[in-house]
Formats: C-alpha cells, sequence, structure tokens
C-alpha cells in the first residue's frame, strides 16, 4: 500500500511538472532577463549621462571662449555630438541651446531658429521647452516676424514663466507699434513677479510707453 502511494505521488508530480513546470521555468528565466535586462539599461543610461557630461562641458568652454569669439565649427561639432551620440540626454538640447548663441552672434538668425525649433517641438522638459520657446519668439522679432513670434507666445505657460513671457509679448509688441496691448502685457508681468523681485527694467519699459503718450 505504501508502495502504490508513493507512486501515486511519484506520478502527481511528474504530472504536475509537466503542466507547470515549463511556465515556471520561463518565468523564472523572464524574470532573470528582465531583472538584468533592467541592470544593464541603467547602466547604458548611467554612462550616457556620463560620456554626455564630458562632450557637454568641452561645449561650453568653446561656447564661452574668454575672448568673446568661439570656434563655431567646433560648437557645431560637438553640439552634433550630443544630438546623435546622446540623444537621449537633456545634454543635447543644452547642446542646441548654445548652438542658437552662437549662431545668433554670428548674425545667422535662421540657423538659430531651427535649433530652437527644435527644442520647442519635443523639449525634454517644461523648464527647457520655456526658454528655448522664448529664445525663438526673440529670434523671429529678429527676423521681422513679430506676429508669428506671439502666436508662439499663445502656448499654454506655466506660472513660473509668465512674467519672463509676458515681457517679452511686451516687446514685440512695441516692435509692431502696438503700445495700448503692450502696455497691457507689461502690467501682467509685472503682477506676476514676487513682491521682492526687481522691476526696474519692466517698469522703464512702462514708463517709455507713459512718456509716448504724453
Amino acid at each position: 500500500m505504501s508502495t502504490r502511494t508513493e507512486e501515486e505521488q511519484l506520478a502527481d508530480i511528474k504530472d504536475w511538472w509537466q503542466r507547470n513546470g515549463m511556465p515556471l521555468l520561463t518565468g523564472a528565466a523572464l524574470a532573470l532577463v528582465v531583472v538584468f535586462g533592467w541592470q544593464a539599461w541603467k547602466k547604458y543610461q548611467t554612462n550616457q549621462a556620463q560620456g554626455a557630461s564630458v562632450v557637454y562641458q568641452a561645449l561650453l568652454e568653446t561656447a564661452l571662449n574668454p575672448t568673446g569669439k568661439p570656434d563655431t565649427a567646433k560648437v557645431a561639432e560637438l553640439a552634433g555630438k550630443l544630438t546623435t551620440e546622446y540623444a537621449g540626454t537633456p545634454y543635447s538640447q543644452y547642446g542646441r541651446l548654445f548652438v542658437a548663441k552662437v549662431a545668433v552672434e554670428s548674425g545667422k538668425l535662421d540657423d538659430a531658429a531651427l535649433e530652437l525649433k527644435a527644442i520647442v517641438d519635443k523639449p525634454v522638459d517644461a523648464t527647457l521647452g520655456e526658454l528655448a520657446r522664448q529664445r525663438l519668439a526673440r529670434v523671429m522679432g529678429a527676423q521681422g516676424k513679430a506676429e508669428d513670434a506671439l502666436k508662439l507666445l499663445d502656448a499654454k505657460v506655466e506660472k513660473a514663466y509668465v512674467a519672463t513671457r509676458e515681457e517679452l509679448r511686451g516687446d514685440l509688441l512695441v516692435q509692431l507699434k502696438r503700445e495700448g496691448e503692450a502696455r497691457a502685457a507689461y502690467e501682467k508681468a509685472k503682477a506676476a513677479l514676487p513682491e521682492d523681485a526687481a522691476v526696474g527694467a519692466l517698469q522703464m519699459k512702462l514708463d517709455d510707453l507713459a512718456k509716448g503718450d504724453a
């Protein structure tokens, strides 16, 4: 009786293994793949961030040359490396900002606009997106496209950026000689500033509009 029971138990185990053993092994294997895959991915991200940081530092040193005349070719080369080899990192878009800066300083507004638009279209975060949007609007204003720049500023904005965006809106409206709307934008910018914020430059713009009305 005992032998039969052991045989039955062995048969039950074999039957259970045939039904569940492979799925369990497969599940365990998948779990290992996920764990090691995640670790490999994190390591890859860390390596990418470190590599991008090195290239970005070199870009900073090149773009912020003490002579005030950065090597534009070198800036473009380093920024290109960031956007191609480290596209998944924020550094790639910071690189575009510096390319745009150098382009503006060189009078190449079209090139600057292209770099900034690439960030605006797909920013890695809200802060960088807003910075690029406002810089692009300024570039467009310098290109004589103030109306289009104003449309760019109609996008949804977080509270922290209202003041700078409205001041920029006011600048563009002044450029278009729409003084009444400009004053309203400046007032909105002033109201959005913290109580302890310096409003000197903004107040001067409001005063200048008031003088024009006198």
